[in-house]
């Protein structure tokens, strides 16, 4: 029995399919990141206000939401391969249209299509990805699978900017819409897996991925937090550069990804997913005292190592805990949960920050973190064997 789950720990992980799914989202969310602080600019630039650039965030984030439920069902309904290709191509020609929209009207138009296809190709990707990795080693892959998006987090918005201001928007948009057509190529030559005719009863949420879900939403809740206010935070504190703390983030993540899903498939769930809330806590009592730039790289590295670890071990939990008839279901689930906590946060967290101030605003992003722990352990311990 004992060399037997020792033989099970040795399924391959890095096959063919692992590789191009993981290269596929790189190249996918290069192209989104590079957008994520320039559009913003190229509102401004078609004359629009702070409320229109708002909007270019909130319209994206409300379609890609709304379609994620339907995305998730219909991977299971009718496979993972024309959904997952029908998202990206939506992506890319929605970015290759930034380059001709006239208006600002049409540019916000076009974005809330993209979200579209943002919620489908993003679902499906997940979808296909834990597919493929050995259910013995989904904390370990789900883990390395996310450091697409850190590298990309860690490279694309500073390439971005660069291209704006040495180059064009039209520039920027081309780029984008090309790494999005290099993840159309890769995604034609991916072995998909067959689904099951039986066709599940239609339902918005995986009921079965709700406890990881929920913890996601609390912990994404501090996210927003982070995404929305840190610059202005850094600039009311001195600090007009506050680049560095998303490199040492990017790096934190990096290192704690993988290391934390080897631990979770090696010891369970509990082990990460717990002291990586207690670290995002800390993390956000540290930048609730931050004053001086070393603050706020401490800050980073303390919130990486908590998102790093509870993320990719939550994301796993969720589909290990649904029937595998229903994996479409249960990531689009856990990704709404996600989207959602980044999106109402933002608009909450402004309100709060107009009362008490950046740093007390902070103080008070402990509390949802705080509550995730609890439901965490409330709704149930001991996954370990799932």
């Amino acid at each position: 029995m004992e060399l037997g789950a020792k033989a099970i720990t040795r399924e391959r992980l890095w096959s063919r399919d692992f590789v191009t799914i993981t290269l596929i989202t790189l190249c996918t969310f290069l192209g989104f990141q590079m957008l994520l602080p320039t559009l913003p600019i190229y509102v401004k630039n078609l004359g629009g206000g702070d409320t229109s650039a708002g909007l270019v965030v909130g319209l994206f984030t409300f379609s890609a939401v709304l379609v994620r439920p339907f995305t998730g069902y219909a991977l299971d309904v009718y496979g993972r391969k024309g959904l997952f290709l029908t998202g990206l191509m939506i992506f890319a020609l929605c970015v290759l249209a930034y380059t001709w929209a006239p208006s600002l009207f049409i540019l916000l138009v076009l974005r809330f299509i993209h979200g579209f296809g943002w919620g489908l190709s993003s679902t499906a990707s997940s979808t296909v990805v834990a597919d493929i990795i050995p259910k013995s080693r989904i904390g370990e892959g789900m883990g390395y699978y996310g450091l697409a998006g850190t590298l990309s987090m860690a490279l694309a918005p500073a390439l971005g900017l660069y291209i704006i201001n040495e180059y064009s928007f039209n520039t920027l948009f081309l780029l984008a819409a090309f790494m999005v057509t290099i993840s159309i190529v890769l995604a034609f030559n991916l072995n998909y897996k067959e689904v099951n005719p039986v066709r599940p009863g239609f339902t918005l949420v995986e009921k079965a991925s709700l406890r990881p879900t929920l913890v996601i939403f609390l912990i994404t809740m501090t996210y927003g937090s982070i995404v929305s206010f840190l610059a202005l935070y850094a600039v009311q504190q001195g600090i007009e550069n506050i680049g560095p703390f998303f490199t040492v983030y990017a790096l934190s993540l990096a290192v704690f990804r993988p290391l934390s899903g080897r631990l979770a498939d090696k010891y369970g769930f509990d082990l990460v997913v717990i002291p990586g809330i207690l670290l995002i806590m800390g993390g956000m009592l540290l930048l609730h005292r931050a004053g001086t730039l070393e603050m706020f790289i401490l800050t980073a590295i303390f919130y990486g190592a908590g998102f790093g670890a509870a993320q990719p071990s939550l994301q796993a939990l969720a589909v290990v805990a649904a029937p595998p008839q229903r994996r479409g279901s249960a990531n689009a689930t856990f990704f709404t949960g996600f989207d959602l906590g980044i999106g109402l946060s933002s608009i909450m967290w402004g309100a709060v920050a107009q009362v008490i101030g950046y740093s007390l605003m902070y103080l008070w992003a402990v509390i949802p973190a705080g509550i995730a722990l609890v439901v965490y352990v409330l709704l149930g311990r001991g996954t370990k064997d799932r």
